[in-house]
């Protein structure tokens, strides 16, 4: 069994980053610019965009943050995307989610410019992953593919199983795993709640993609000897004899499912670390060549 090291591979990503820009700064082209935005005052969210504006900092990146109190109307927080659309200075931006109940975070998606989407979760952009054209990636899955490719997984003519059908990981994951191209050509199948028979499907996947944010649900008895499992689960489960008063778990019971494994993925350190070199790298894609 091979851990799968997504904060080293993450950290690899970010230093071949970093080498890019300072060549762009040393040839006096445009400095890639990420702004978030971020409404009221979510522990994880604010952790998660804390992070996004170091790792800015770190690489060489401009980035803004924008704080919004969790009672900004959603007419006034359009009004804000609509202004980051207009602003030549930044290159991409992302509305951290979720948003307060009030304001539809579908609404607010298909207001944001296509070409700033570095989320890639807009309607043009989940379009043009269908069709296969160059656009941005969501962060998950692309940081899924990069993990593949960067471990030489073979995945042309294997039967990938996805758990989950949302829109940011399990939809775009299942055209990611199909797609001519590798990390691709898969047959794929996709899983949801009303799935009959779940733990059949998962038994016959040589690549099992578990996204139901249900921590521990995949069991050994639901994966194959010598399966490749990833794991994009993160939830926090109450653990009195941790400091901060709880445990974070993926969707895999990692313990008894890792020895069947031929790669997995830990939770933390697994998909998460990804994520944000995946966001980079659509930000470094949305500067262009200027």
């Amino acid at each position: 069994m091979i851990l799968i090291d997504g904060k080293a591979v993450s950290e690899k990503i970010q230093e071949q980053i970093r080498e890019e820009v300072a060549r762009r700064k040393a040839e006096g082209r445009r400095i890639p610019h990420l702004a978030a935005v971020l409404v009221g005052n979510d522990g994880a969210s604010e952790t998660y965009v804390g992070s996004k504006v170091r790792t800015c900092e770190r690489i060489g990146f401009h980035s803004t943050l924008i704080r919004l109190p969790e009672t900004i109307s959603e007419a006034e927080l359009l009004a804000q995307v609509h202004s980051l659309n207009e602003n030549p200075d930044i290159d991409g931006y992302i509305v951290q989610l979720p948003l307060p109940k009030h304001i539809n975070a579908e609404k607010i998606t298909y207001a944001i410019s296509p070409e700033k989407d570095v989320d890639g979760f807009h309607p043009a952009n989940v379009g043009k992953l269908a069709l296969g054209l160059p656009t941005f990636i969501p962060a998950t899955p692309f940081g899924i593919v990069q993990l593949l490719a960067h471990y030489g997984i073979a995945t042309e003519g294997k039967h990938c199983v996805v758990v989950g059908r949302s829109n940011i990981v399990g939809m775009p994951m299942g055209l990611l795993m199909s797609r001519n191209a590798y990390p691709g050509n898969c047959t794929v199948t996709i899983t949801h709640s009303r799935t009959p028979n779940l733990a059949e499907e998962t038994r016959r996947a040589d690549i099992l993609i578990a996204a139901l944010g249900r921590p521990e649900f995949i069991k050994a008895d639901m994966v194959k000897e010598g399966a490749v499992v990833i794991d994009v689960g993160i939830t926090r489960v109450p653990d009195a004899s941790k400091k901060s008063g709880y445990s974070i778990k993926g969707d895999v019971a990692f313990d008894e499912v890792a020895p069947k494994c031929s790669y997995i993925t830990p939770v933390p350190g697994g998909v998460g670390p990804m994520t944000i070199a995946s966001l980079l790298k659509n930000t470094l894609l949305a500067c262009g060549e200027e």
